[in-house]
């Protein structure tokens, strides 16, 4: 049943998403021939590397856009690229691309996705650079398992003239058996082309996952020839992305922090560098919730994961759309339980995302602890049913400190 699933999702894709992406290439005249593409894909920490490389090359003088999730930058205007997107559809995309050309655009950053691999939405680009983060659980309700899920991160290589990969994560030996373009590797546990040993640098960004995104970038800077000292003086200088790692300070005495974790890879890595940021007898509390009508195993993996690092999790809405949240909010709780998590003591059930921080802010943060939402990050809306209500995180944030503070 599964094979006979993929193939039809795969003949859908070929009659349906193929022909938009034909002729959206050929209306604005296949834009990405004259263009030095640079893709990224992976699992977690696409936008950062895009970001991290955009900046890298804009600060080395070259004529520089991008294109992330979180939004198209051309020269000094910065574009939404639409709600819950990672890469827009083809239409979109090639006319974006389109006015890069025109502006005298050279270099394009741009964040790919599984579904967008797969549904041809990059379809006319030849990558000079291809970038992985990480393929670790995500995106199995359309997938189906990791393998079908790294056989499409995969495409993005097959057009790569230069391949920058994770020496140290679970995709590199399926990675490297499919390419045959030269492939550049990086590592902070092993020998690689980039470590922090041969390539020191200097990042604000917290986290080793953010030193992951550091060599990534890195990697794929010096290979389109940037310099050395070039690279360094960027980095140091790159002070994150809108919703990554965010600090939110309204003169509370605790840390608050948006994130966009939404995966169990990402969540795990984000509690873990902000539990090494607490200092003796304060505690990590992390709001979060999952997805609506998107992958239901990582669920349980998530609130697994929170049991363990985090002290006090506050489980709430992210996108329930037309799920019932409760039931979303369940899934994760069984996963808390399984780390003998305990409802009413170590994580608490509050289905409205405001009222959850709220909570998480006003009645458990006590001095020097640190708050994390988790799973919005830089996203303006919320999908409850089938409609988009005006979501601001870091605004969410700041309400529950004001009327804490003002108190």
């Amino acid at each position: 049943m599964k094979a006979r699933s993929l193939l039809r999702q795969g003949l859908v894709n070929l009659f349906k998403h193929f022909p938009l992406a034909f002729l959206a290439n050929v209306f604005y005249g296949w834009p990405a021939k004259k263009l030095k593409v640079i893709g990224v894909t992976g699992t977690d920490g696409k936008t950062t590397t895009v970001s991290l490389i955009y900046h890298l090359l804009k600060e080395a003088g070259l004529s520089s856009a991008m294109v992330s999730t979180v939004s198209a930058k051309i020269k000094n205007e910065e574009i939404d690229t639409g709600f819950h997107v990672t890469e827009p559809n083809p239409w979109e995309l090639q006319k974006l691309l389109r006015r890069m050309v025109n502006e005298g655009i050279n270099y394009v950053v741009l964040e790919v996705s599984s579904h967008g691999l797969d549904q041809y939405r990059d379809f006319g680009i030849a990558y000079e650079v291809g970038v992985v983060t990480n393929i670790t659980h995500d995106h199995f309700d359309y997938h189906k398992n990791y393998k079908n899920y790294l056989t499409a991160k995969a495409r993005l290589f097959e057009r790569s003239k230069i391949s920058v990969l994770n020496k140290d994560d679970q995709s590199f030996n399926y990675l490297t058996a499919k390419i045959k373009s030269k492939t550049i590797t990086y590592s902070l546990k092993s020998a690689a082309d980039f470590t922090l040993k041969k390539f020191p640098f200097k990042t604000a960004l917290p986290g080793e996952f953010n030193q992951y995104n550091c060599l990534a970038a890195i990697a794929a800077a010096s290979a389109l020839g940037v310099s050395e000292k070039k690279i360094k003086e960027a980095v140091s200088l790159f002070k994150g992305v809108t919703g990554r790692m965010e600090e939110i300070n309204e003169g509370q005495n605790f840390k608050a922090i948006v994130d966009f974790a939404s995966t169990p890879n990402s969540l795990e890595q984000a509690l873990i560098a902000l539990r090494k940021q607490l200092k003796k007898g304060a505690r990590l509390i992390a709001v979060f919730g999952s997805a609506g009508l998107r992958d239901i195993e990582k669920r349980s993996m998530m609130g697994e994961i929170s049991a363990k690092y985090a002290d006090l999790s506050v489980l709430t809405a992210e996108d329930p759309r037309t799920e019932d949240v409760n039931k979303i909010i369940e899934q994760i709780a069984e996963g808390c339980r399984t780390n003998n998590g305990i409802e009413g003591k170590t994580f608490f059930k509050i289905p409205d995302r405001q009222e959850a921080i709220i909570f998480a802010i006003q009645k458990l943060a006590k001095p020097n602890d640190i708050v994390v939402t988790c799973g919005k990050g830089h996203e303006r809306s919320m999908c409850i049913g089938t409609t988009e209500y005006p979501w601001n995180e870091q605004e969410a944030v700041k309400k529950a400190l004001k009327e804490r503070i003002n108190k």
